[in-house]
């Protein structure tokens, strides 16, 4: 079953001097349950693809759907989680975890289980009581992805969710983020310059061009699950990663 369809969607910017074609004639699907990265140079309209599907941007042409529903706005049934935590400091970790919950008057109660659930899944068990300024970066964007499935969403948006942190502890998340997926089994369309940690991550790999931004390849990646930090030195995941940045050119950097 699609979860999301993408179909000959373009994105321009109206600007003093013309438009800026963001994205062009870009259509793919992704199924429920899948986990897609989303790849490319700076610049090339990633940023501007998430924005469509999480509804903060209408496409000027094309259109995007959830379920079979057109996106023609922000939606309850879509988690976001960008790339800093953007954490309320007022708030402690389960306040800010509850937030969509409280926003969207879900029944505070009725959510508290899931939320202790979730923070346990993710290693913050004990830490519920403590404020946004008492964490780590890597703690606080874990507490961004346990309030972005709190209220249970259909898709889940991944806005470069790791471009912050030092290496060691982005490496660590990404094998922290791959057993919340193999848990729980949401739609993930995750943004990221790294070709790596794409590979590692994501069932399919999504290559954008240059901007404007089109849909370049789409590769699968059949590398058995769940992944360890070692796969990244087996020969197979080498090659993938050298496919992968074979397809750039001087037009398009990306890193490694």
């Amino acid at each position: 079953m699609e979860a999301i369809a993408i179909k000959e969607l373009s994105k321009l910017y109206p600007t003093r001097d013309g438009s800026v074609h963001a994205l062009e004639q870009i259509s793919f699907s992704v199924s429920e349950g899948e986990f897609v990265a989303v790849i490319g140079p700076s610049g090339c309209g990633k940023s501007t693809l998430l924005k469509v599907l999480a509804g903060i941007l209408r496409p000027s042409k094309g259109e995007a759907r959830l379920r079979g529903t057109p996106i023609t706005g922000p939606r309850r049934d879509i988690g976001v989680v960008f790339q800093s935590p953007v954490l309320l400091p007022w708030r402690s970790v389960l306040d800010n975890v509850l937030l969509p919950i409280d926003v969207q008057r879900l029944g505070r109660d009725r959510h508290l289980k899931l939320a202790m659930d979730l923070l346990s899944l993710v290693g913050l068990e004990g830490f519920e009581r403590r404020y946004p300024w008492e964490l780590s970066g890597g703690m606080q964007q874990r507490v961004a992805i346990t309030r972005a499935l709190i209220h249970d969403p259909a898709m889940l948006l991944m806005d470069e969710p790791f471009g912050a942190l030092d290496a060691m502890t982005r490496e660590q998340m990404n094998l922290e983020l791959q057993r919340v997926w193999l848990e729980r089994k949401k739609t993930v369309l995750f943004i990221t310059h790294s070709i790596a940690e794409a590979v590692f991550l994501a069932d399919r790999v999504l290559v954008l061009t240059p901007r404007p931004g089109r849909l370049m390849e789409d590769v699968q990646v059949k590398i058995p699950r769940p992944r360890a930090l070692e796969t990244m030195n087996f020969p197979e995941f080498g090659a993938y990663v050298h496919s992968i940045r074979a397809r750039f050119n001087a037009k398009g950097v990306i890193d490694a």
